[in-house]
């Protein structure tokens, strides 16, 4: 996972630093942002993003984790965040997740930009055989966005994760396949030119 910057179709993926600290924090403001986070319920947006923030930075330059800040090059602003994560080489596979958005962002082309460039460079640089995505059961919009992508569902792990207020969460497991990739860019591409 070595830093590196992805840019095209309207974003820019910049490794994690710390000065994207201010920008990120006016973007993770709505509480919708953190409303699944593991972090559990019950602290205001500025004290998720700051727990957030504080495990985020270390990761970079780990050997299995990359966190990004997208950057949306229209008008420069910090719009959230995504990141490469669980990087299997031995396995082929990567996995994509902690996404987030400010609601601004979300419903156009920040998120199918994004996901474009990971795994254009998932499956072509590091040729992986394996994308994989995956989400909190409760999280339907989330859900409906990997599904637009053109992942598979896969299946749910029950009882997966213990969050930090205690709740135990299901969570949803998507997939893309290296054979699946071809078809998967043609319908991000169509839909990123339908975007404008």
């Amino acid at each position: 996972m070595t830093p590196l910057v992805l840019e095209g179709h309207g974003v820019r993926l910049e490794p994690l630093a710390a000065e994207h600290r201010e920008g990120l924090l006016r973007a993770g403001q709505s509480a919708d942002v953190w409303a699944f986070s593991p972090e559990g319920v019950g602290l205001t947006p500025s004290q998720h993003f700051e727990r957030w923030f504080a495990r985020s930075l270390p990761l970079v330059g780990s050997d299995a984790v990359l966190p990004f800040a997208v950057r949306r090059l229209a008008d420069g602003a910090l719009v959230g965040s995504t990141r490469y994560l669980n990087y299997e080489p031995a396995h082929r596979r990567v996995e994509v997740g902690n996404t987030w958005y400010s609601p601004p962002a979300r419903g156009g082309l920040v998120n199918p930009a994004c996901k474009l460039l990971l795994m254009t460079h998932a499956f072509v640089a590091l040729k992986v055989q394996r994308f994989e995505l995956k989400c909190d059961l409760r999280n339907v919009a989330s859900q409906a966005a990997i599904s637009k992508l053109g992942a598979s569902r896969e299946g749910v792990l029950r009882r997966h994760l213990v969050l930090g207020d205690g709740y135990t969460r299901d969570t949803v497991y998507f997939s893309v396949l290296d054979r699946e990739w071809p078809q998967v860019e043609a319908g991000l591409l169509a839909r990123l030119v339908a975007l404008g």
